[in-house]
């Protein structure tokens, strides 16, 4: 990229790199924390719907399709609503649709109505869409463009905490411990059939309502605090970047592609993480629960062992690592047998878990004016978690509820993201 079409990243007040800028460094850690709340708790949504709303494993995936279908039909909304409002509005606004979707939990569970459940969800995945277009960039650009990757990753660890917080909160006060087979059902009256299903049903109304009170009180203090509004400005001053445009830039092409992998793959691990431990591991709902704890912790730990490692490991290099460790544990989880299986996949998270900022990352790294509409696409590439989980259901389901089977489809993903951390991070004409 030669002088004349450089771009130059402007933060209005002050310099981009100032300690002024660690409070709201911190205020968007706190996003990273509250979406990673949102998703890991689908992971106990999905079993526990499944039981409520008396589904099949692909019908139960419409819960990942809900939320994920929506960061795809809302990702050019979110980026033209963000090149015109600013961060700080788009991140309020996300807030209050997120609340908004949380808070209709309530009505859904009362009704016992699972397209309500997915209607609340969509409107959830509406509101993560807003916060993650705005919160990823906001937090690579703040500061030192050489740090950005630490910094993302530093900020997504806190995303990885939710998945050890979330499973946590959910075994507690969503999962009941209580299942009962499809012929125990049908040996009920349609009375205590109804009671149990709708008492199942309505464990989700207290988590999500305290859900919503935290996320407006949040979004109020992201009105009165301020934050820095940074923007992509060219030299001659005049603001660039366009969504088809950002696609010239062939290693955010293959970014969007990786991400649309890794994001389905992250689902299906997870989505399906409770009935692998209870099939494969053997073990009840509740304890099958506090394994995907585990599972957050290793993430976690993931997270912030990533981004310490990148100071003297590369990026890509870590990435391509990291995914072929998750390839071979994708083979232990399909052709092993008892409770390591559940290991195996527990291991999966921390291996996992540096994917989505360091992907992120290297997608805009270099892209400048096309920053923004470079996110977009990053963020619309997340509907591989509404496409991937579903594929992975049907394909238990077609093979009598095998579990392990449908584990083969994160395994392709990784290898796709293997190559990604090999040769499609590349910047052509980088030199």
């Amino acid at each position: 990229m030669n002088h004349e079409t450089q771009p130059e990243i402007i933060v209005e007040g002050n310099s981009a790199s100032g300690k002024r800028y660690i409070l709201p460094f911190i205020l968007v850690v706190s996003l990273f924390f509250l979406w990673g709340m949102a998703h890991n708790l689908d992971s106990i949504l999905i079993p526990h719907l499944k039981k409520a709303c008396n589904l099949n494993n692909r019908q139960s995936t419409l819960i990942d399709t809900s939320v994920f279908f929506a960061y795809f039909l809302m990702a050019i909304p979110a980026g033209i609503i963000l090149k015109k409002w600013g961060y700080k509005a788009t991140m309020i606004c996300g807030l209050l649709a997120f609340a908004f979707g949380a808070f209709l939990f309530v009505p859904a569970a009362n009704t016992l109505s699972y397209i309500t459940f997915l209607v609340a969800l969509f409107i959830i995945g509406c509101g993560l869409t807003l916060l993650e277009t705005s919160a990823n960039p906001y937090a690579a650009v703040l500061g030192d463009p050489a740090k950005a990757t630490s910094r993302l990753n530093l900020a997504a660890s806190f995303n990885g905490l939710a998945a050890m917080v979330a499973p946590a909160i959910g075994g507690l006060f969503i999962l009941s411990g209580k299942s009962h087979t499809q012929a125990e059902l049908d040996a009920m009256t349609e009375v205590t059939r109804n009671n149990y299903f709708l008492e199942e049903a309505a464990s989700v109304k207290t988590p999500y309502i305290t859900l919503g009170i935290v996320l407006i009180v949040i979004a109020v203090i992201f009105y009165f605090i301020h934050l820095p509004e940074i923007k992509t400005k060219s030299i001659d001053g005049e603001a660039k970047g366009s969504f088809f445009g950002a696609l010239r830039h062939k290693h955010l092409r293959w970014a969007v592609i990786a991400q649309f992998f890794y994001v389905g793959a992250q689902v299906c691990v997870t989505s399906f993480f409770i009935r692998m431990a209870q099939q494969g591991g053997g073990f009840d709902e509740k304890t099958a629960a506090s394994y995907l704890v585990l599972y957050g912790f290793l993430f976690t730990a993931g997270r912030f062992a990533g981004t310490a490692l990148l100071q003297w490991i590369s990026s890509h290099k870590l990435l391509a690592i990291y995914a072929i460790i998750s390839t071979l544990l994708c083979l232990v989880a399909i052709l092993g047998q008892g409770s390591y299986v559940v290991y195996a996949l527990g291991a999966i998270g921390f291996f996992m878990s540096i994917m989505f900022p360091t992907i992120f990352a290297l997608g805009i790294e270099g892209i400048g004016e096309d920053t923004k509409p470079g996110s977009s696409w990053l963020i619309m590439s997340i509907v591989g978690g509404a496409i991937l989980p579903f594929g992975m259901g049907s394909l238990i389901d077609a093979y009598g509820d095998n579990i392990q089977i449908g584990y083969s489809i994160p395994l392709v993903c990784f290898l796709i993201i293997l190559y990604f951390g090999l040769k499609g991070y590349k910047i052509v004409g980088k030199r």
